[in-house]
């Protein structure tokens, strides 16, 4: 019988309290309704291998020593508990090995105790030697928005591309920001804009390389996904090696499809697993997990 492998609680003591204070835009305290909305979460990475009948046999995660021994316990005891769709070679079920980041996400209940869940995971991978996937040849970063800047703004945006047989970018779309500052529901909706229209500015100039071999040569275009990092100097970042293993309190943003994106995510996929700096096959989400990440509510 499974335990609920997306939720854990424990005492964390004060550590946690100094980490989960979201900017503002004043000195005073932001909007509580936007406030409500923020969560407190780190990214997770490792790799595990699963067996032909879609069992996990083992688990590997990314530095931990940079990570609470509490989330180490809860992952290792999360991720035993799933179930994968079977790899398949010459339509025989054979071991599979794939990358894994998750969000783990925590949320402060009475004193210091805290309600800790997986809230997505991820398993795609991103290999820029790979023949069978596009794969970037010239992605010059944005500039920081000058907008954004004034006011101590950071956040992620996290865009989907529609890459040409020549390699260049027939379309883009912003799929989601997420913030690490709060502010009235019209600032955040704002500055969620600037962050995109900066992204989109700067992605429509990029460069890829389109797949050499495989099944997806012929297509007439590709859908890739690329996040966009935004974080001024001394704040932590999600795709920075330096902050890994730290909590990031942010603001979420509402997710939107591209109306030509037509491929479907694997269960408990968002794009915001997806780790800074790779390009990421729309309809290459890696093995599909078939164990919901909150079992049971």
């Amino acid at each position: 019988m499974h335990r609920k492998s997306g939720i854990s609680m424990w005492r964390w003591g004060s550590l946690l309290l100094a980490l989960f204070a979201a900017t503002t835009f004043a000195a005073g305290a932001g909007p509580g309704a936007v406030r409500k909305q923020v969560e407190n979460s780190l990214l997770v990475t490792g790799k595990i291998d699963i067996e032909p009948d879609g069992a996990v046999s083992a688990l590997a995660i990314d530095r931990e020593d940079r990570l609470p021994e509490g989330v180490i316990r809860f992952v290792r005891d999360s991720v035993k508990q799933w179930k994968f769709e079977p790899a398949l070679r010459d339509g025989k079920p054979v071991p599979a090995r794939a990358p894994m980041t998750l969000r783990i996400v925590a949320k402060r209940q009475q004193g210091d105790s805290y309600q800790v869940e997986i809230r997505h995971a991820s398993f795609a991978a991103y290999d820029p030697k790979d023949p069978r996937a596009v794969t970037s040849l010239k992605m010059a970063p944005p500039s920081y928005p000058e907008a954004a800047y004034r006011v101590g703004a950071s956040g992620s945006a996290y865009l989907v591309l529609k890459v040409a047989r020549d390699g260049s970018v027939a379309d883009a779309a912003v799929e989601q920001v997420n913030l690490r500052i709060v502010g009235s529901e019209s600032e955040m909706k704002k500055l969620r804009e600037i962050f995109a229209q900066s992204a989109l500015a700067a992605a429509r100039k990029w460069t890829f390389r389109p797949p050499t071999e495989g099944e997806d040569v012929s297509k007439p275009y590709w859908a890739v996904r690329v996040p966009v990092n935004y974080s001024l100097r001394d704040q932590p970042n999600e795709g920075m090696d330096s902050s890994y293993g730290h909590w990031i309190s942010y603001v979420p943003g509402p997710r939107a499809r591209a109306p030509w994106d037509t491929g479907k995510d694997a269960s408990g996929f968002s794009p915001d697993t997806l780790s800074a700096g790779g390009v990421y096959m729309v309809d290459n989400n890696g093995p599909r997990l078939l164990t919901p990440l909150q079992q049971g509510g």
